[in-house]
């Protein structure tokens, strides 16, 4: 990467097109998951060699339940083996958070996200985030509940509610808002993708297949982002 060029603090990925990435190969689905996963590995690299503070890649949606079940099963299996051998990236420093409503998941997933949570909480390097079973509309509506029990409660006044307050209560709390959101495989929508945070967040669509997608294919999407010229409704 040029030495001129900015580096976005945060980034958020959604990682398409693992499916028809298989399809045209004739393989099955799972199999673009599994090269997806392993792209998802280098990229997380590259972000942390580059000096983001904050990358949030969307893994899995509150609406993928809905895939064949063998898919799904697919999927959480090599979510399983990620979050076994997160820990061999130690010397990255990334400090681990997962996104989402984590109560759909096996206790045994639920123990090993609480583990690498716990044990990556106090690293200083890049914050990494994983969307599991994440859907934005669902965070928002999780976000107002807990704010109407703490009203409730007392513990604070509805005069107190305000963005950056309601911005506290939200997954992705203390942490910068994306500068952009890359989405690759040639489709352009959000797909309840983390829509709160990304209100400024500049947006860039590549037709390239996640499984396909390398760091060069990054770089291509960060130098589109400096062409860009944020003025956040001003002049």
């Amino acid at each position: 990467m040029e030495s001129n060029i900015t580096i976005p603090k945060h980034i958020g990925i959604i990682m398409d097109g693992n499916g028809r990435w298989a399809k045209k190969r004739l393989l099955p689905r799972n199999m673009g998951h599994k090269k997806g996963a392993e792209v998802f590995q280098d990229i997380t690299r590259y972000c942390n060699e580059l000096g983001l503070e904050a990358v949030t890649f969307y893994a899995f949606s509150t609406e993928n339940w809905k895939r064949p079940k063998d898919e799904v099963d697919g999927i959480m299996k090599l979510f399983k083996e990620y979050l076994i051998t997160a820990f061999d990236y130690e010397k990255e420093n990334n400090k681990i958070i997962f996104l989402g409503d984590k109560s759909a998941f096996s206790g045994e997933l639920l123990d090993l996200m609480e583990e690498i949570e716990t044990k990556t909480a106090d690293r200083t390097g890049m914050i990494l985030n994983i969307a599991i079973n994440y859907g934005s509309r669902n965070e928002m509506v999780h976000a107002c509940k807990k704010i109407a029990q703490d009203v409730k409660n007392g513990k604070m006044d509805v005069n107190d509610i305000n963005e950056d307050t309601f911005s506290s209560f939200l997954y992705t709390k203390n942490q910068p808002d994306p500068d952009f959101i890359l989405r690759p495989s040639g489709e352009k929508r959000l797909s309840n993708f983390l829509l709160w945070q990304s209100a400024y967040s500049e947006f860039v669509y590549m037709d390239v297949l996640w499984p396909d997608f390398t760091r060069k294919n990054l770089d291509e999407a960060i130098l589109e982002f400096n062409k860009r010229n944020r003025r956040f409704g001003g002049v």
